[in-house]
């Protein structure tokens, strides 16, 4: 204000000096005042540990399963008693807990599990702000296979109680999860009996070596690595050989981190070291109730031993069991029909291999077997060319009966290039006829009943391998054997189907009690 007067004054007293009027004084510039953030300090800050999760928190819910099952087979194992020497043990509750928590965060290393309990508050909610070793933690999780089944069997039984499981319709399928070995670790046997030749060498050079040149504990050290690398060599070449005794094995080589997965085709069209993960799942809320690992990259053989499974680990057999064409083979259609139950597959369609094979011998389609006529009456194939294929003899399979024929008169025969150009001895036809039992199965998946229900599988069957996939994070084993991954795969399935009775039994009773 007085600025703008002393301007308009001197515009009009031109003359007169201004200079003597007060001038406005500047101001001086203040800075902030802000706190300080001191990190190079330690201060004393009271935790109340039952507040550093909220009531709702998935923590509490694993904490309260694991309360109400009987952990008696791990306490069993623990070596620390009242009145005895040592320090306590950590509760097997605890360590279950833990683990089932961290395998629904994806999280699977006991190293991660031993870092996030110092600061992470759900982890020092379960541990009450006392953390867990990696070893500890890892030691248990690879131990006491067989508790750990029956875990899964108490878990089923809760499920169960709740009415998630009915057992009327059960789905199976399986799916290929990555071993813990790459590929470049995979010799043959010449390489691997090289291999045990230098461990036994060391073994020697160990045993020679004088006790002075090395202190005693790196020297047990370094015996135990030789050994062990011995044993595991040793063990990779009783693999080889089981490898090479099987029919229709191609794979003559074996991992020598892990003997005992195979190379499996992965669902990106490659392949890679990986072991064949069973999972059976209720199709009445989707929850598993049979897990089990299998070498076989097919899956053919493993529709009844699945049935043995589910029996083994719910008591009973279901009612339906729906499978995919994999899994449907006259061998498993009969397994099916000596248990009582009600198989739903597809049985895979061979025309098109019939077809391939045809071709690849040139063999015209107008002498493909549909245009060769059979005669009941005298048991003989009639050609295009009305030649005579005499029966040559039958094999007898599970489900079916192989009649095989032969042509008489194919040498000096004109269509012979076109029927059979490569086969010296004439044209050969196999006839197959069903048990009644395998085409009254052919018979019933015709039905509308039996397609709609097949249709179901799908989202059943899969969602249990993409759930441990996507959300678990178990797209490959972190410990190696195959008892040991079927153990990793009932931890995650634990894991599953606790997540399962969170979402459907426990958050609806906390909100309906507030």
């Amino acid at each position: 204000m007085l600025e703008e007067l002393v301007t308009n004054l001197e515009g009009l007293f031109q003359d007169y000096d201004f200079s003597s009027l007060p001038q406005k004084k500047q101001t001086e510039e203040k800075k902030p005042r802000i706190r300080p953030i001191q990190r190079n300090q330690m201060i004393l800050h009271p935790i109340e540990v039952d507040r550093l999760i909220p009531e709702y928190h998935e923590a509490r819910a694993i904490w309260e399963i694991t309360g109400s099952l009987d952990l008696s087979c791990y306490y069993d194992h623990v070596d620390a008693v009242e009145g005895g020497a040592g320090a306590p043990a950590f509760d097997p509750r605890l360590l279950v807990s833990l683990w089932v928590y961290s395998y629904s965060k994806g999280i699977s290393s006991s190293r991660e599990i031993a870092r996030l309990s110092k600061y992470d508050p759900a982890y020092q909610w379960l541990t009450g702000m006392r953390p867990v070793g990696y070893h500890t933690l890892a030691d248990f999780r690879s131990a006491h296979k067989d508790s750990l089944r029956q875990l899964f069997v108490e878990i089923l039984a809760i499920l169960t109680s709740e009415g998630l499981v009915t057992m009327e319709r059960v789905m199976h399928d399986g799916t290929r999860i990555k071993a813990s070995a790459g590929r470049d670790t995979f010799r043959g046997e010449k390489r691997l009996h090289e291999y045990i030749a230098q461990a036994e060498a060391q073994v020697k050079a160990m045993e020679e070596a004088c006790e002075e040149e090395m202190a005693p504990r790196i020297r047990k050290a370094r015996e135990r690595a030789v050994r062990e690398r011995k044993e595991r060599l040793s063990h990779a070449l009783g693999e080889l050989e089981k490898i090479k005794s099987q029919k229709r094995s191609t794979q003559t080589r074996v991992s020598i981190t892990d003997p005992e997965c195979r190379i499996m085709g992965q669902s990106d069209g490659g392949y890679a070291p990986a072991y064949n993960v069973q999972l059976s799942t209720d199709a009445h809320e989707k929850a598993i109730i049979a897990v089990s690992v299998s070498q076989s990259s097919a899956d053919q053989t493993l529709c009844a031993p699945a049935m043995d499974r589910i029996e083994e680990t719910t008591g009973r057999l279901p009612e339906k069991l729906v499978v995919d064409g994999g899994f449907t083979t006259r061998n498993a259609i009969l397994a099916a029909e000596r248990r009582g139950i009600d198989l739903i597959g597809s049985l895979p369609d061979t025309a098109a291999i019939r077809i391939n094979a045809f071709r690849e011998e040139k063999i015209a389609e107008a002498f493909y077997p549909e245009h060769f006529l059979f005669d009941p009456e005298r048991n003989v194939y009639i050609c295009p060319e009305e030649k005579i294929l005499a029966h040559r003899g039958r094999s007898i399979h599970p489900g079916k009966t192989t009649y095989r024929y032969q042509g008489k008169e194919c040498k000096n025969c004109p269509s012979k290039p076109s029927c059979c150009p490569h086969a010296a001895k004439g044209r050969f036809i196999s006839r197959i006829e069903n048990d009644p039992i395998v085409e009254a199965f052919i018979a019933k998946m015709k039905t509308d009943e039996a397609k709609a229900i097949y249709r179901q599988r799908g989202e059943v069957a899969e969602f249990p391998n993409a759930w441990i996939k996507e959300k678990l994070g178990l797209r490959q084993f972190h410990m190696r054997g195959l008892l040991k991954a079927e153990m990793e795969a009932l931890w995650a399935s634990i894991t599953y189907n606790i997540k399962l009775w969170i979402r459907l039994c426990w958050k609806p009773r906390l909100e309906i009690t507030g």
